[in-house]
């Protein structure tokens, strides 16, 4: 059996991309030999912090690397996050060792920490698409990092060494949607090695029976995080723009803008109901009309969707990044991005169908015909023999 090492940096707030990886690896155990090598930001030795940031170095992390390529001697390499305690320097150990690598691009940040100006990243917008930096923020030095210059000029050493790592003929990328392939080749990365590969989604997604299993009533559901860059000032907006007296709108999740939001919002058609465990999560979308987002960002594939989609739950959400590539041509509930007016179209018009369930199962056959797993196998095989 063929063996891969599965290299990731766990963030300090667990979020989609960590539920990825984790779903992934209980995929892929399922056909390789598979070790997983976890770094983690969380760490109280605050020196260590400063030179992996700094001079993405980290020397513990190296020897656990080496450590782990002597002893398990993978077939192929695969990284996800390395941002940032995992460090850049890994990729010397590596190809010094002549490993078969791949690196899988989850996001569109590393365009964002490459640019030393902020117009570089903007794109004329308010917001940039990729990010969620903030014209409002703009300075003449790109503030990426926590609005802070000196913090981000850190983060953009990190994001020119590793935008330079990505463009290395060496190693192939996987990415998720035919978008972000597109995205690579407009920034100048070669295609020959990009490679389209969905994440696994697990197709047993069922309702998890608890105390907290929200009652059976009429309402859509955000899930996620709360901040700006997520739309949901205007998500709420376009909501309340119906008039609903009976359908709500539940807002599931924690983040700098939730305090904000429950102020201005104080409705009894909207409820904010904080962080949840994840059954509670499936539990609410599995009984919900629809499930709702008005990110402002290019978006990859979005979790909440596709699980909604595996219920047979329909999805309402802008069309940018990846996300109609994971629905069926034509999907009559996506509307054009920061238009609010075709959002609440939207609202009303799933509020009124009564047999919404015959458009989630389509998206549930869809979605399971796109993430066939042989699909998924063959293409880590091939990366695994070094196929083109």
């Amino acid at each position: 059996m063929k063996k891969i090492l599965i290299i990731h940096t766990k963030y300090k707030n667990r979020g989609g991309e960590d539920i990825a990886v984790e779903n992934e690896i209980k995929f892929l155990k399922r056909h390789y030999e598979v070790e997983v090598l976890y770094f983690t930001n969380k760490t109280t030795n605050i020196l260590e912090q400063v030179v992996s940031l700094m001079f993405n170095k980290n020397k513990r992390n190296q020897k656990l690397l080496t450590d782990s390529l002597g002893d398990f001697d993978p077939d192929l390499v695969y990284i996800n996050n390395t941002w940032f305690n995992a460090s850049l320097d890994i990729f010397k150990t590596l190809k010094s060792n002549k490993k078969n690598i791949v690196i899988k691009l989850h996001n569109f940040r590393y365009n964002c920490t490459n640019s030393l100006f902020p117009s570089d990243h903007l794109q004329n917008n308010a917001m940039c698409p990729a990010c969620g930096y903030e014209k409002k923020y703009s300075h003449f030095i790109n503030k990426y990092f926590s609005n802070s210059f000196i913090k981000s000029i850190f983060v953009i050493k990190y994001g020119k060494k590793y935008f330079k790592i990505i463009k290395d003929e060496q190693y192939k990328i996987f990415v998720l949607t035919n978008f972000h392939k597109k995205f690579l080749i407009d920034n100048n990365i070669r295609t020959k090695n990009i490679k389209i590969v969905p994440n696994f989604l697990e197709d047993n997604i069922s309702e998890v029976e608890n105390e907290e299993t929200p009652k059976k009533e009429e309402y859509f559901i955000y899930a996620g995080r709360i901040s700006e860059e997520k739309g949901l000032n205007e998500l709420i907006n376009a909501f309340l723009s119906c008039n609903f007296t009976e359908t709500k709108l539940k807002i599931i999740g924690d983040g700098p803008f939730l305090k904000n939001l429950k102020k201005d919002y104080a409705f009894n058609t909207v409820e904010f109901l904080g962080e949840r465990k994840n059954e509670y999560v499936l539990n609410a979308i599995s009984k919900s009309k629809g499930v709702v987002t008005a990110t402002k960002l290019f978006e990859g594939q979005p979790t909440l969707l596709c699980e909604a989609s595996l219920m047979g739950i329909p999805s309402i959400f802008p069309k940018t990044g990846g996300i109609s590539e994971f629905f069926p041509q034509n999907y009559q509930f996506s509307y054009k991005q920061y238009d609010y007016s075709d959002l609440k179209k939207k609202f009303l018009e799933l509020d009124s169908i009564k047999n919404s369930y015959k458009i989630g199962e389509k998206n549930k056959e869809f979605l399971n015909d796109y993430l066939k797993e042989d699909t998924i196998v063959k293409l880590f095989d091939e990366a695994i023999n070094n196929n083109e």
